[in-house]
């Protein structure tokens, strides 16, 4: 029985890891078959070079990613049917005696080798994809301060989280996925609280706007929108690169409108305004407050089916993972696979939750043609899909699947309507 599953999950493998190299070929085949002409509708703002520069960015970042499906997926295949949790076990039980502990060395050290696979793909992606393209402004020495500041991060944060969690799954009873489920839903509130005041300065400055018509402007579309925050703040997103955003951060009364250095000195107030009315446009249709709420059904569902999964010889397996003598180490085991295997699953969900995020899209920018003109709004997109070397023509396949945003067309054509 265990070897039939373990094709299943073979197949799993290979076949979301091929779908996923297939939309990315046609991707790059799309891009590039559109990449002589600039498309009709924005020809009079966007330079044919301006064009050719959003493609080609488009297709180096697309290959990069078809490599990085190939390594996550070798990666996948070693840690579970490959015996790498084993060897990890192992490794581990000779140096701790407490299973707890081991559980823990076990699962961090899964995550880490992950980061460590990630990182030279992170390296060329910064310092030859995104130099070449002219928006690389990180430099090896800021780039190292990150990774010790997220290492730093993750020791003072991940640890306990491991560990609490852990704990719970051990000793709490037969509903113990209910109470984790609680735990992390918590912890995720007070993350997004807290994120704005402690965790984000650590890697940027953030001041308040000081260009008084600008803030004053921002202040009297605030008060139309019926919007309170805990302040105004520049960014300086200059200091990594040159692409441009905004975005709303923190909940409740640390709540914050944060603009990127960049994007100000590429906008008019204008359209300033009109990016914020989009950004509003969220808040006011609950956007965030609903993606969270499906965040939490997701994990409530996931944790559920873990809870019935980590009682099954089977599960461990059919995904190569010895079973232990010790419970408490079987349940870091079953967190880990869990944590491991929750991409393939959720690959079959991600064109639905792409499209409920475009049509979010769409309810914003409506909302924003209310409070900000048309043409701004539709000037401002053009500008940042221009800055952003973002592509105008990618493929619908491949963009129905994945992008959050519609394209640049239907995105402007959408606007001409209101």
């Amino acid at each position: 029985m265990s070897y039939n599953y373990q094709n299943l999950f073979i197949f799993l493998i290979i076949f979301t890891s091929l779908i996923q190299f297939w939309l990315s070929h046609r991707q790059v085949t799309h891009v590039l078959k559109n990449r002589i002409k600039v498309p009709t509708a924005f020809a009079k703002k966007i330079t044919h070079t301006e064009h050719k520069k959003a493609a080609d960015y488009t297709i180096a970042k697309t290959n990069l990613g078809k490599l990085d499906l190939i390594t996550q997926a070798i990666f996948l295949y070693f840690l579970t049917l490959g015996g790498g949790i084993n060897m990890l076990n192992n490794l581990f039980s000779s140096t701790f005696s407490d299973p707890l502990i081991i559980g823990a060395a076990v699962i961090i050290s899964a995550m880490l080798l992950s980061s460590l696979i990630d990182l030279p793909l992170s390296l060329y992606k910064i310092f030859i994809i995104d130099e070449r393209f002219g928006f690389n402004k990180m430099t090896p020495n800021i780039f190292i301060q990150d990774l010790l500041k997220q290492g730093f991060l993750s020791i003072i944060i991940g640890l306990p989280i491991i560990f609490i969690s852990l704990w719970i799954i051990t000793n709490l009873g037969r509903f113990w996925w209910l109470w984790l489920w609680v735990f992390i839903s918590l912890f995720n509130f007070s993350m997004l609280a807290l994120y704005p005041l402690y965790i984000a300065p650590l890697f940027n400055k953030f001041n308040p706007l000081k260009d008084k018509k600008l803030k004053e402007k921002i202040e009297n579309l605030l008060k139309k929108c019926g919007f309170k925050s805990g302040g105004l703040f520049i960014m300086n997103g200059s200091l990594r690169s040159n692409h441009g955003n905004a975005y709303f951060t923190g909940f409740g009364k640390s709540k914050r409108i944060v603009f990127f250095d960049t994007l100000l000195d590429k906008l008019s107030h204008k359209e300033i305004e009109a990016v914020l009315a989009h950004e509003l446009g969220h808040f006011h249709h609950n956007h965030v407050k609903k993606r969270i709420a499906l965040m939490f059904i997701i994990s409530f569902i996931g944790l559920y089916l873990l809870s019935i999964l980590k009682e099954s010889s089977l599960f461990y397996e059919s995904l190569g993972v010895e079973l232990m003598t010790d419970n408490s180490r079987n349940d870091a085991n079953a967190l880990l696979l869990f944590l491991l295997i929750s991409p393939l699953f959720i690959f079959f969900i991600k064109p639905f939750m792409a499209h409920y995020s475009r049509e979010n899209e769409y309810e914003a920018d409506k909302y924003a043609c209310k409070y900000a003109k048309p043409k701004d709004l539709k000037q401002s997109l053009i500008k940042l899909y221009r800055d952003n070397a973002s592509t105008l023509t990618p493929d619908p396949l491949y963009s129905a699947f994945y992008d959050s945003h519609p394209s640049a067309l239907m995105r402007i054509n959408a606007i001409k309507k209101e």
